[in-house]
């Protein structure tokens, strides 16, 4: 098998298989013994070794299981399942506009029961008004150079966020106070965002947390990220939207969250620090 034309995913693939080549290794067999107990060829194992096979689940388990390390099969299948799709391409996504961006999560949206989410740049976009949406979008359209479809990527995510409204799912998020002081939009605008926000905060399935400036940090401040249940980290950054299903990966960006989520303010003194970020746009 060629290489994979994504530089990215070729990566993804060599690594794995470099953690199946360090498991047999630490179980001391070789390549023939590993095939003997799996019950396939050697130059199976040497295939897949060398990243010229992709393994499939049921590949992974035995390798494992062969060489006495049952227990890392879970992290090894998630990583072989996320190496074709652990960066999406923001320009790919984007290439037709912003409005199919905002409908390709929305399955996931109706999925998910617990969301998590930190945020360090902006409002996030379950809590965005049209306004705020249109002129952050508006941003990122004209610095992608994206087709101008904004109007219809404000109303697809309008109607994404309606998950907010089910009383079924809960949402706990994070933000830190420079996310209400940023201005991508007008006064009047952020103003109106501000005053949604607080008003989101009396929703009975939803958790707001504030960071202060003023806080002793025990954790950095770090990119944003949103946990769905405890299956599935999307981490973006400037040219990928990266998507982590490895149990580890999972547990880790949790982990993160928990102790953000410890040095956050909540109630009045969450609402306090909004009033602040109001009152600074006079």
């Amino acid at each position: 098998m060629p290489p994979h034309p994504s530089s990215r995913v070729q990566k993804a693939r060599e690594e794995l298989a470099g953690r199946l080549r360090e498991i047999r290794k630490d179980a001391g067999i070789s390549g023939r013994e590993l095939a003997v107990r799996c019950g396939w060829s050697e130059s199976k194992s040497s295939r897949i070794e060398n990243a010229k096979t992709p393994p499939s689940d049921a590949d992974i388990k035995a390798w494992c299981r062969a060489c006495a390390a049952g227990d890392q099969a879970p992290d090894l299948i998630a990583a072989n399942r996320q190496s074709a799709d652990a960066h999406v391409q923001w320009r790919r996504l984007q290439r037709s506009g912003l409005r199919r961006l905002q409908e390709s999560t929305g399955d996931l949206y109706q999925q998910t029961k617990i969301f998590r989410v930190y945020v360090s740049d902006v409002i996030p976009g379950f809590l965005q008004t049209p306004g705020y949406a249109a002129a952050l979008l508006s941003s990122i359209a004209h610095f992608r150079g994206t087709p101008d479809d904004v109007s219809d990527a404000v109303a697809a995510r309008m109607r994404r966020n309606e998950v907010l409204g089910n009383g079924a799912r809960r949402f706990s998020f994070v933000l830190e106070e420079s996310v209400l002081r940023y201005r991508l939009c007008s006064a009047e605008t952020m103003a109106a965002q501000l005053g949604h926000l607080l008003g989101v905060m009396d929703l009975q399935n939803v958790a707001v947390g504030l960071i202060p400036f003023s806080a002793q940090r025990a954790v950095w401040p770090m990119p944003t990220f949103t946990i769905f249940d405890d299956a599935r980290v999307h981490a973006d950054t400037l040219d990928a939207a990266a998507t982590l299903t490895q149990p580890s990966q999972v547990e880790l960006y949790s982990r993160a969250f928990e102790r953000l989520s410890q040095e956050a303010v909540r109630g009045a003194a969450a609402r306090a620090l909004i009033a602040g970020a109001l009152a600074s746009l006079d």
